[in-house]
């Protein structure tokens, strides 16, 4: 799989975790790892990899994000929006392989397909002002 489609897998389960409770978690992982027929071994450890170091700083993230977010805190945001910004975040600090400009790029991507109208521009706001 390419990156951008590696990504949407780790969006996609830092999504659930808005939905489901934390004990459940593993098992969820599971069964939708289980689901994605083209991946390789190298795909699946990918997406565990970076799914396991978001929820690691999973705090930080939302910290930063109540930080440079004007007007909305992590806990009234549209769900998708939130687990876009928390990937996002995380490559931005943390993720020495994707450039921040990339991450926010890719950012804007997922939340042109998964948010609302004013999704990728809200995304973008926050991103642009945590890149400063």
């Amino acid at each position: 799989m390419i990156r951008s489609e590696l990504r949407e897998h780790v969006f996609k389960m830092v999504f659930q975790i808005e939905f489901n409770e934390p004990a459940d978690m593993p098992e969820h992982f599971e069964l939708y790892i289980d689901s994605l027929e083209r991946a390789t071994d190298q795909d699946r450890t990918y997406i565990e990899t970076k799914y396991k170091a978001v929820l690691e700083k999973i705090s930080e993230i939302d910290a930063l994000i109540d930080e440079k977010s004007k007007d909305w805190k992590t806990k009234r945001m549209n769900k998708a929006d939130l687990a876009i910004l928390r990937l996002a975040v995380y490559e931005m600090k943390w993720d020495e392989d994707v450039p921040v400009g990339v991450a926010i790029n890719e950012a804007v991507e997922l939340a042109k397909r998964f948010s609302g109208e004013s999704g990728p521009a809200f995304v973008n706001g926050v991103l642009a002002r945590l890149a400063e």
